[in-house]
């Protein structure tokens, strides 16, 4: 089961929601309705290597020299356009991968193949994708820009903000870095370029605009993945994974889905910002995955004062700090016990934020470390009351050393 997912949005505005569905730009599970479908590359042939200017050591961050084109470029907005594309093409990867999927005409599995992009980011050939790009591939095929091909090994994962780190084993010399950029310091009108392999057609670059910033993106369960940059460039499958550059070739964030009626660009496209990326991937790097704080409840209810706690982890942080959770008791006939679901402690806040929804106490929850204490403000018998929560590491035990 492979091919773009659907997905959640949360953009403020029903009318959009109820236009577009939201796509990922690359493989990956469909997060609606576990429908899937492949995605293969366009039935072309591979395009020969791009030139690019020659870059010395790490990408610096100034704006390198234009090579010498044999013409002069029309405009400023042109110069740009080839120096943003000549300093960062070599640093854009194609990403293959082979995957098992359901076939029900031959009552039994086949191969699926699927296509993404990604971004180098260091010398040691690590690379940045999206998690749904390679999501339960069984081998994975990195590509660089002269069209040598490698095998990838999954470094980390994060399915919550939907990024991975593969990878490669190839000579320091083909390996071309990103320049990470500051995704904090963005404007709604900024110019932006997404570099990537829209349907298998290698290091395509477009153009476009910020047009909006601070959306929502559900991309995993109940969890939302925040500050999501949305772009005008056009994106397609096969984009997920890429850069989303500024001006001046630095990598401000990772091109991950679309909205639209089809499975095509509409002008509505989402990046991870790159400052999330920052926050993830030494975790990655170190773990091969993020160890996140764990408040030890599992199930929670959506009331109108808030959310009811429906069950707790036994012996973990919530529970150890006196939460409630429902209460059995007995029938009046004593044939069996009754849940009394009023005996529940209604969380109302965490850290004095107003949650309504599960996706906003578990983004919370997300952003905060093991060890780290939340207050939550709880609706108990009738009365507001404050309780703190020294959060456990959802780390598994048999990882813990």
């Amino acid at each position: 089961m492979h091919g773009l997912r659907t997905l959640g949005i949360s953009l403020g505005s029903a009318v959009l929601a109820s236009l577009f569905t939201v796509w990922l730009t690359g493989r990956g599970q469909d997060i609606g309705n576990l429908a899937m479908g492949d995605v293969p590359a366009a039935p072309v042939r591979r395009a020969p290597a791009q030139g690019a200017a020659p870059v010395d050591g790490e990408l610096q961050s100034q704006l390198p020299s234009l090579p010498a084109l044999g013409f002069a470029a029309s405009s400023p907005d042109e110069a740009v356009n080839i120096a943003v594309y000549e300093r960062c093409n070599k640093s854009v990867v194609n990403i293959s991968t082979v995957t098992v999927v359901a076939n029900s005409l031959l009552f039994g599995v086949v191969p699926g193949e699927g296509n993404g992009s990604g971004s180098i980011l260091d010398k040691q050939g690590h690379i940045l994708t999206n998690n749904h790009v390679i999501n339960d591939a069984r081998e994975i095929q990195v590509t660089l820009f002269n069209e040598e091909i490698y095998t990838a090994e999954l470094v980390g994962a994060d399915p919550i903000n939907d990024i991975a780190v593969l990878r490669i084993k190839a000579p320091a010399e083909q390996l071309f870095p990103m320049t990470l950029g500051d995704s904090d310091e963005l404007k709604v009108g900024l110019r932006v370029f997404a570099l990537g392999n829209p349907f298998g057609l290698f290091r395509t670059m477009s153009e476009g605009i910020i047009s909006s910033l601070n959306r929502s993106l559900a991309v995993h369960d109940n969890w939302e993945i925040k500050s999501i940059i949305q772009i005008d460039a056009n994106i397609n499958p096969g984009n997920s994974g890429g850069p989303l550059l500024d001006a001046q070739g630095r990598l401000i964030g990772m091109n991950t889905a679309i909205a639209s009626k089809v499975q095509q660009s509409a002008g509505i496209g989402f990046a991870i910002p790159v400052n999330l990326v920052k926050r993830v991937v030494p975790e990655l790097l170190k773990h091969g995955r993020v160890i996140r704080g764990d408040i030890g409840i599992t199930h929670v209810t959506v009331t109108d004062n808030g959310l009811r706690i429906a069950r707790l982890s036994p012996g973990g942080p919530a529970e150890q700090a006196g939460l409630r959770p429902p209460q059995a008791v007995r029938s009046r006939f004593g044939i069996r016990p009754q849940i009394d679901r009023s005996t529940a402690d209604v969380i109302t806040a965490i850290d004095g934020t107003k949650v309504t929804n599960a996706s906003e106490f578990l983004s919370v929850i997300e952003s905060k470390k093991p060890g780290d204490v939340v207050e939550l403000s709880v609706l108990r018998e009738g009365r507001v009351i404050r309780v703190r929560v020294r959060l456990g590491s959802d780390e598994p035990v048999s990882t813990k050393r």
